[in-house]
């Protein structure tokens, strides 16, 4: 029985967790944030005296309460630990504190490339540059750099396929 009421509770101020959600500026995690409302909205339900007044008002400071306890805490929590942008994630580290490819074997691969198309090889797998840093240290434009990668991996890979090149 409780909990087919607590239900219509949930129906008929589900409103207001957005709005406290929207009143406190909460744009990140907000299935989080909706969670802890609902869980406040449950507490308040649970500890609320009838005679101390409108459930409303008492839910409404009780759910605005707990998520500002929530992001406190993950303030505080975004301030203690760093957290990588997500080209940390993309690049790999040798255990051996070597590069990923020696350059001489990335040379190897180099066979019938440009120079451009070498410089792209090069760049890219020894030095760890993105398409975006390529451009700017030769001053070209990004398109061109998009180029000369898809000429190298165009024929790389048809070295490959001749044996050419060992994988």
């Amino acid at each position: 029985m409780e909990r087919e009421y607590f239900e219509e509770v949930i129906i008929s101020h589900e409103r207001m967790i957005y709005h406290v959600m929207k009143s406190l500026g909460i744009f990140k995690n907000k299935d989080e944030f909706y969670q802890t409302g609902l869980i406040a909205l449950w507490e308040a339900y649970q500890r609320f005296d009838v005679e101390k007044g409108k459930f409303s008002t008492y839910a409404y400071s009780y759910i605005k309460g707990r998520m500002q306890t929530k992001m406190t805490k993950a303030n505080k929590d975004e301030d203690r630990y760093v957290y990588p942008d997500e080209s940390f994630w993309e690049m790999s580290i040798d255990e051996n504190g070597k590069p990923a490819l020696e350059l001489e074997q990335l040379y190897s691969y180099c066979k019938g490339l440009t120079a451009r198309q070498e410089k792209w090889v090069i760049d890219t797998f020894y030095l760890g540059l993105s398409v975006q840093e390529i451009a700017k240290k030769e001053g070209v434009s990004l398109s061109a750099v998009k180029k000369w990668r898809a000429g190298a991996i165009q024929k790389i890979r048809i070295n490959i396929d001749q044996g050419s090149i060992e994988k």
